[in-house]
């Protein structure tokens, strides 16, 4: 038995309670300008993106050692729970609600989800309803922080996780979806082109699990340079095809329509994925290296994270080349972080950090105005320098946000509830000492 803790049920039960001050009962249902195959083709992109998720608990439940396996899971899954009535109190509207300074929205705008039931649809979605978008956009806030957990894998307070997921939806995710995907951010007025979350999703997660890792410091087994085999590759390999199947909706959903332009991101989105998974274990190869399931699983993550920004604004034979870069520079980055002293525990930093920035980078030099009309300046391959230094220049403004926030965050978090377990919980493993709980066969 653990000491009881009244604090988190009585925050649920009073977001409960304002659910009911606060119904958000509709006034009309808008349905001039609906286009029912487009709502239809959201609605399956939103299922599509949930299920990343559980696909996320299965590639890193995989990953680490036998006696950590339910808890690492368990930090993605309770991500579904937490940010999704989070989303609902105050989170879209912090992402979406009318713009302060082009750096975040206005708390109060759909707050409780007021006014979304009956809103009119979203600017940039203008065929499905409100809620349909807000959904949608939900998948992501999501996944996110549960993107981050890899990092700080085998060691982290599950409590202490918790809070710091909240505070770094609150603080760091919903200003950057604002400044990148809303009319009036700052980004978006910059040209910044992040087709499906390049920098929202993949550099903010992964600026944030570099912070972790180096907060957290290492794990006791890393210090002994012990080795710990994977609980289970094909987890793993699971994981992946649920990633792979969902990053679908990902992309392909974020042309906001059933499309040629969905189509057209579709195809980016598997194309790439696969020349990553190549590259990544023919690079090995060439390394004198075994090819692996578990290196073609992670290649093709990598390509699925690179082709992101990308998906709506590159051509198919394009993506090859993306993914191909995107896995040979993540599989370096990642063998030169084995040799460091850092503890990334299932290289979230090198795979989606390094992984979106080369992403955006990529969309900078290869965006067409002949795949999306919406491209105002092309790409530096056809001749044009001003969207890639507009790139280049966010790369850094996000990364120094995403970064130094996060940071910030871990501090605060560490001083209202310790986020390293102890040093005997390590030993025992995180499924126990957090949870209770066990694999039979651990």
């Amino acid at each position: 038995m653990q000491k009881p803790s009244y604090l988190p049920l009585a925050l649920l039960l009073i977001v409960s309670v304002l659910g009911v001050i606060f119904p958000a009962v509709p006034k009309g249902i808008v349905t001039e300008g609906i286009n029912s195959g487009d709502t239809a083709w959201m609605l399956v992109s939103a299922a599509l993106v949930l299920l990343m998720t559980p696909g996320l608990a299965y590639f890193y439940g995989g990953m680490v050692n036998n006696k950590n396996v339910i808890s690492t899971m368990l930090q993605s899954f309770i991500a579904m729970g937490v940010i999704s009535i989070l989303w609902v109190v105050v989170g879209f509207s912090l992402a979406f609600g009318e713009s302060i300074g082009g750096f975040i929205g206005n708390p109060t705008t759909f707050f409780m989800f007021n006014g979304v039931l009956d809103g009119k649809p979203w600017p940039l979605a203008a065929t499905v309803p409100l809620v349909v978008f807000a959904f949608f956009q939900l998948k992501f806030a999501m996944i996110t922080p549960a993107l981050v957990t890899g990092s700080m894998a085998e060691r982290v307070n599950f409590k202490s996780y918790v809070l710091f997921m909240i505070l770094f939806s609150l603080i760091v995710y919903t200003p950057l979806a604002h400044m990148t995907w809303h009319p009036d951010g700052f980004l978006f007025k910059l040209g910044v082109l992040d087709f499906a979350g390049g920098t929202v999703v993949h550099m903010s997660a992964g600026w944030a699990a570099l912070a972790g890792a180096l907060y957290l410091k290492r794990r006791k087994s890393h210090m002994e340079a012990s080795y710990f085999p994977p609980a289970n590759i094909p987890f793993v390999l699971l994981g992946t095809g649920l990633l792979w199947f969902g990053w679908f909706g990902f992309n392909a959903g974020s042309a906001v329509g059933a499309t040629p332009l969905a189509a057209s991101a579709f195809a980016t989105t598997n194309t790439a994925a696969a020349a990553a998974g190549l590259g990544w274990v023919l690079f090995d190869a060439a390394k004198g290296k075994k090819v692996s399931g578990l290196g073609f699983a992670i290649g093709a993550v990598v390509g699925l994270v690179a082709i992101t920004p990308a998906a709506g604004f590159v051509t198919i034979p394009t993506s090859i080349f993306i993914g191909t870069v995107a896995s040979l520079v993540s599989n370096t980055v990642a063998h030169l972080r084995t040799k460091s002293r850092l503890d990334d525990t299932l290289d979230v930093f090198p795979c989606h950090g390094v992984g979106g920035m080369v992403g955006m980078l990529m969309t900078g030099i290869f965006a067409s105005k002949g795949v999306n009309s919406a491209v105002v300046d092309e790409g530096l391959a056809f001749g044009d320098t001003k969207l890639f230094f507009i790139h280049l220049m966010a790369l850094v403004i996000v990364s120094v946000f995403a970064f130094g926030a996060s940071y910030l965050l871990l501090v605060i978090t560490n001083a209202i509830l310790p986020l390293r377990v102890s040093e005997e919980d390590e030993k025992v493993g995180l499924d126990v000492s957090q949870h209770d709980e066990f694999l039979v066969d651990a």
